[in-house]
């Protein structure tokens, strides 16, 4: 009996609890095989292994709840006094919810041996929100000894009486108390990621009150700390609670996720619903709605209903809007490739409204362009304000200086002026420009499934000429061997050029690159990655990619997206020849 109560305490220490109960004999059994059968990405969390004899136990994502019932069921049958100390456990529990004032919470930390870690942390969680709204003072608690033996409970330092502080005097003694009576006050990651480990931390997260988990994410954000167990924990928590979050906490949970890029598809949900229930209710502030999209962009979230939402509450309320709450906007939809269903009133009451002399910096203008041109917006008096030699000249005085990132945005501009803007008259970058030296390199994992590609390219293509994999054209964007064409038209193509390129004749042979043909059907293969898309609700390419197949397209190329949900290294040699042979053929029977 001792021996079984041993192994369901250790256990039960490393699960989430996360899910409803049952106490019945099946749902017990289910519980104990739970986490023999259950496993997790050991990428994204750290596992822990508890003894069993023979074999270790792996640490699961299974319910901590069910698992924490079934022993709670077994230690009934077999000792009777568990019933007893469940119903202390939960006389505490409901004593500190009902307790009034802060003699009365801390009375219940006295005589009794079943105060526990989680219980000091609700008593200092209640104290702290008390202090914030200013119900009790810092002093009426800090020097009690009930207080201080909370937090040794929860691994604190306790606050120095009186101000003293050993070595360094009562005046720096002080201060070191004023600065942790703070911590109670605001920070209420002090509560949990302080008193414990992440894992232990994670747990403690459902004791604690919506407000709080919001506080404890935004701090996480601030401190850049991305800690996956507690992170979760705080998801799951959030996305469960009953209570609606307004639209500040609503920004600050975006905030935290696309700070420590964290998705979570369900809290992405129950965030973009509440917001959409709120947004209504404003109609005096902007910048948490600037907040919301910038969030938006960066996660690369795309939920079509909150993307609207937002639109309409723009439009409704642009007297009130800043021009870089304007700009966040579209800039956050060029990257969703969001183009909304009003899109003609965004180009009148919107777009219109912003002005180069609204923007401080002069990245932030060539950005609110960019996205002008992805979302077609885009006039020629913009594309000419970015292409003069005297506003590259303007760019390179910015504290950041001519970024990779701007480099690519000019160049797909001056792409787009000479492919697209058919009545475009204005200047373009000069050969010269620093612009078109930009460092070209994929990531590793993008890297790999372009290797796989060119190695089936090269099984299915009859010789090594007949196709080329990436090039670094030293010219803003990868390439095959297209000297002809560049001689015939000076083209500046878009930083993500193509992946591969070959070509073929009217009778779908595959023709050699380094002979210029001019009735070749020439084809440009792309791989999309997981970074190339969008994810959320609505998943697709992003507009980034989507304006590289554009002027790929204008510039007389077809376009074989190769995405990589489809296309896998992992696959035999012969299943990738056979898929790029089907997408080949798909493109020349339509020719």
């Amino acid at each position: 009996m001792l021996g079984l109560q041993r192994f369901a305490g250790s256990i039960v220490t490393q699960l989430y609890r996360r899910a409803t109960y049952t106490n019945n004999a099946r749902a017990v059994s289910a519980a104990l095989a739970t986490p023999a059968s259950n496993g997790h990405n050991s990428s994204d969390d750290s596992e822990s292994r508890a003894s069993t004899g023979d074999g270790n136990v792996r640490k699961t994502k299974s319910s901590g709840q069910m698992v924490a019932a079934a022993f709670e069921s077994l230690r009934s049958e077999k000792d009777p006094t568990a019933k007893s100390s469940a119903a202390v456990m939960n006389n505490i529990d409901e004593r500190i919810i009902n307790a009034k004032t802060v003699n009365g919470l801390l009375a219940i930390t006295e005589n009794t041996n079943s105060f526990s870690r989680k219980h000091a942390l609700k008593v200092v969680s209640i104290l702290a929100e008390w202090s914030t709204i200013n119900r009790v003072k810092i002093s009426e608690f800090e020097n009690d000894t009930r207080f201080l033996r909370v937090c040794r409970m929860l691994g604190r330092t306790a606050l120095p009486k009186n101000g003293a502080n050993g070595k360094n005097g009562s005046q720096a003694g002080g201060s070191n108390s004023n600065k942790r009576i703070s911590g109670f006050r605001t920070d209420d990651l002090n509560t949990v990621l302080g008193v414990a480990g992440d894992d232990e931390a994670a747990k403690l997260i459902a004791s604690i009150s919506l407000p709080q988990m919001v506080k404890v994410m935004s701090t996480l954000a601030q401190r850049k700390r991305r800690s996956t167990p507690l992170l979760r924990s705080l998801a799951f928590n959030i996305s469960s609670a009953s209570e609606q979050l307004d639209l500040k906490q609503s920004a600050d949970v975006l905030y935290a996720m696309s700070m420590l890029n964290f998705q979570d598809s369900v809290l992405g949900a129950k965030v973009c619903a509440d917001v959409q229930a709120e947004l209504p209710k404003n109609s005096e502030k902007s910048a948490v709605v600037g907040s919301i999209l910038t969030s938006l962009g960066i996660m690369r979230y795309r939920d079509l209903d909150i993307l609207e939402s937002l639109t309409q509450w723009l439009l409704k309320n642009s007297e009130i809007c800043r021009p870089q709450d304007l700009s966040a906007y579209f800039l956050t939809a060029a990257l969703l490739n969001f183009k909304s269903g009003q899109l003609e009133d965004v180009r009148k009451k919107l777009a219109k409204s912003i002005v180069r002399e609204d923007f401080t910096r002069q990245s932030d203008w060539l950005n609110y362009v960019w996205s002008l041109t992805m979302l077609g917006l885009v006039e020629t008096s913009h594309l000419e304000s970015v292409l003069s030699a005297d506003f590259l000249s303007k760019l390179q005085t910015d504290k950041a200086g001519l970024t990779p990132t701007s480099k690519m945005r000019l160049l797909n501009l001056n792409s787009y002026a000479q492919l697209c803007a058919t009545d475009y008259k204005g200047t373009l970058l000069p050969a010269d420009s620093p612009a078109y030296d930009v460092p070209m390199a994929h990531t590793k994992s993008k890297q790999i499934l372009v290797n796989g590609m060119l190695d089936a390219l090269k099984s299915l293509l009859p010789a090594s000429n007949h196709v080329l994999g990436s090039v670094d054209s030293k010219m803003g964007f990868l390439i095959g061997k297209l000297k002809a064409a560049r001689a015939r038209k000076q083209l500046t193509l878009p930083l993500k050029f193509s992946d591969a390129t070959c070509q073929f004749d009217a009778q779908k042979n595959a023709l050699p690159l380094d002979k210029n043909n001019q009735d070749a059907i020439r084809i440009a293969l792309m791989v999309v990655d997981f970074h190339d898309i969008c994810h959320g609700t609505h998943r697709s390419a992003s507009g980034t990619t989507n304006l590289a197949i554009d002027l790929l397209e204008k510039s007389g190329y077809q376009v074989i997206p190769v995405p990589y949900n489809e296309f896998s290294t992992s696959d035999k040699l012969l299943k990738r020849v056979q898929y790029l042979e089907a997408k080949f053929k798909d493109v020349l029977s339509s020719k």
